[in-house]
C-alpha cells in the first residue's frame, strides 16, 4: 500500500473519554470474542449454563452501547465450529439460549434500528435455532443503523476453505481466470464480503488468543484483551479499550515516517 493510498484511510482517535453518549473517532468495525463466561461461573460457584445466561445480558449492554457510540458494525464470536465438541447438555443448553435471546431481543433490536446477520456454517444448527434466527434477520433485514453479526458455528479456517472451494469451482467452470485471483477474490467469497475488516478486536477474560476468529479479516487489527470475564465487561470497561485502541498506530507496513509524510499531503 502506497503512502497516498495510507493517506485515504481514516484514522480513528477518540479525544478522551468524555461522558457524552457519542464520541468522536469510533471504530467503523468492532469484533469481539467473548470469553470467560465458564470461568465467572466457577468462580461465583455457578454451572456453566449459569455463566452464558450472564454473558446473554452482557451482549444487550454491549449492542446497545455500540449502538449510542454511533458503531457501524459489531461482530460477536457466539459460537465457534470447535465448540460443538462441547458436553452435548452444554450445547443443547446454548442452543435453547439463543433462541430465548434471539426472541426477546427482538424488539431492541427493532427499538435501535440494528440489523441481525449471521456468519459460519449455519447448515450445523438445530432446525429450530435456525429458524428462530432466520425470522429475526428477516425481520430486521431493512434496518440501517447498525449491523450486528453473530459468528455462529463459525470457524476461521473454515471460512477460508470454503472460499477456496468457491473459487476453484469458478475457475473450473471456466468462470474465472487463475492468473486474475487476488486478495479481494478472497474477500469477496467470504461469508459476508460485504463487512469491512474490523478495525478493533477485544478478547475479555485475559486470554492472548485469536481462536480461529476471522483469521483472514483481522489481518490489519487492533488487538485490545481486558481481564475482565465477558458477564462482567461493561460499558466503562468497553470505553476503556476503545481508549486503548485509540493510543495506538495504525501503520499497515508502513515508518511512522511515512504516516506522517502521508497525513502532510
Amino acid at each position: 500500500m502506497s503512502s497516498d493510498e495510507l493517506a485515504t484511510i481514516e484514522q480513528p482517535t477518540l479525544q478522551g473519554m468524555q461522558s457524552e453518549t457519542k464520541l468522536s473517532g469510533i471504530p467503523r468495525h468492532i469484533a469481539i470474542i467473548m470469553d470467560g463466561n465458564g470461568r465467572w461461573a466457577k468462580s461465583h460457584s455457578l454451572g456453566r449454563l449459569a455463566g452464558h445466561k450472564a454473558g446473554a445480558k452482557t451482549v444487550r449492554t454491549i449492542v446497545e452501547e455500540s449502538r449510542k457510540l454511533g458503531l457501524r458494525y459489531l461482530t460477536l464470536y457466539a459460537f465457534s465450529s470447535e465448540n460443538w465438541g462441547r458436553p452435548e447438555a452444554e450445547v443443547r443448553g446454548l442452543m435453547s439460549l439463543l433462541i430465548e435471546h434471539l426472541r426477546s431481543e427482538l424488539t431492541t433490536l427493532t427499538k435501535n434500528g440494528i440489523r441481525l446477520r449471521a456468519i459460519g456454517d449455519l447448515s450445523r444448527l438445530p432446525e429450530k435455532v435456525a429458524a428462530v434466527l432466520q425470522d429475526v434477520m428477516e425481520k430486521t433485514k431493512e434496518h440501517n443503523s447498525m449491523d450486528l453479526v453473530l459468528a455462529l458455528s463459525y470457524g476461521g479456517r473454515d471460512e477460508i476453505v470454503s472460499a477456496t472451494k468457491k473459487i476453484a469451482e469458478k475457475v473450473a467452470l471456466g468462470q474465472l481466470d487463475l492468473n486474475s485471483i487476488c486478495a479481494n477474490t478472497i474477500q469477496q467469497h467470504l461469508y459476508a464480503p460485504d463487512l469491512p475488516d474490523p478495525e478493533l478486536l477485544i478478547r475479555t477474560s485475559n486470554e492472548f488468543r485469536i481462536s480461529n476468529f476471522l483469521l483472514w479479516q483481522i489481518a490489519y487489527s487492533e488487538l485490545v484483551v481486558t481481564k475482565v470475564a465477558w458477564p462482567e465487561f461493561g460499558a466503562d470497561e468497553f470505553k476503556a479499550c476503545l481508549k486503548e485502541f485509540a493510543n495506538r498506530t495504525r501503520r499497515f507496513g508502513l515508518t511512522d515516517e511515512q504516516l506522517v509524510e502521508g497525513a502532510d499531503r
